[in-house]
């Protein structure tokens, strides 16, 4: 049986601030793909509940070519990986979307949400490190933007404080010749937090980006593994490398139900491996 709560839909970001001024422990409400499981489950109990999805600003989605993209805390994720523009430019992004649960599950999960619930497992949070992405916070002082790899403190756990509210997010536009790509391994397809996520971004200046999701507290930005990258020649003998290579930025949970250390060790090198001799071979081309 759901809990008890006070449901609250302001159609302005200044009442939906008021609102959370006055009213402690409030339970923000977007997609709800998380939110109304662990009620029905009694897993979390709340008094208030705050839906954003009549806040004008939560509902923009905008390309602007030499900008970049802006992604509203509203926006359902399919909405994201529809978008032909969207998913020529931020191809990486739209890769880990499509992994994500099933297809009517995306119809409801935003972006927002599945940073916001912080899971080290988050399937978006490797491709918005590599692109670079900012968190946008609102609250009554105004709104702070924040990096996305300072933007996740632990598991489950944000910079976000009680009295604000993640409004959206943004990524800076790419260069002609940018590629990227995201690979996941789970248990199953869809329906399923990946055990291994690997984003790869090869600038059009061969910088190569690289962050992972699920093999540490934390989705993680490998900028030391980038660095020692781009002391080497981008070929296809660097495959064998990188694959041995990245484990020694991995810190996989030792308790997991969904796979050993051992195992995601292993995928992690296989993926490494692929997503680099994929983006060279885009290159070639």
């Amino acid at each position: 049986m759901l809990s008890k709560y006070d449901y609250f839909k302001p159609d302005t970001l200044e009442k939906a601030l008021e609102y959370l001024e006055k009213n402690s422990e409030t339970r923000i409400l977007a997609g709800g793909t998380d939110l109304m499981l662990l009620l029905r489950k009694d897993a979390v109990s709340c008094e208030h509940i705050l839906d954003i999805k009549d806040i004008p600003e939560t509902k923009i989605l905008s390309y602007t070519p030499k900008v970049g993209l802006f992604i509203g805390a509203s926006i359902p994720v399919n909405r994201i990986a529809e978008d032909d523009v969207i998913r020529g430019v931020y191809p990486a992004l739209c890769q880990a979307i499509d992994g994500l649960a099933s297809f009517q599950i995306r119809n409801r999960a935003t972006l927002v949400g599945n940073i916001c619930h912080a899971s080290p497992g988050a399937d978006t949070s490797a491709p918005l490190l590599v692109y670079n992405a900012k968190v946008h916070i609102a609250s009554i002082e105004g709104v702070r933007i924040v990096d996305i790899a300072n933007f996740f403190t632990g598991v489950k756990k944000t910079t976000v404080k009680e009295n604000e509210i993640v409004i959206g997010v943004s990524l800076p536009d790419v260069e002609q010749g940018d590629n990227s790509i995201y690979l996941r391994k789970a248990r199953i397809k869809g329906h399923d937090l990946c055990n291994v996520g690997l984003a790869m971004r090869l600038t059009s200046k061969k910088e190569m980006y690289v962050a992972m999701a699920a093999v540490a507290p934390i989705p993680l930005r490998l900028t030391e593994l980038e660095k020692t990258i781009g002391t080497k020649e981008l070929t296809s003998e660097l495959g064998p490398w990188i694959q041995e290579e990245i484990k020694k930025y991995m810190d996989p949970r030792r308790n997991s139900v969904r796979s050993s250390r051992e195992y995601r060790f292993h995928i992690a090198g296989v993926l490494a491996k692929r997503g680099l001799l994929n983006l060279l071979e885009k290159e070639a081309k």
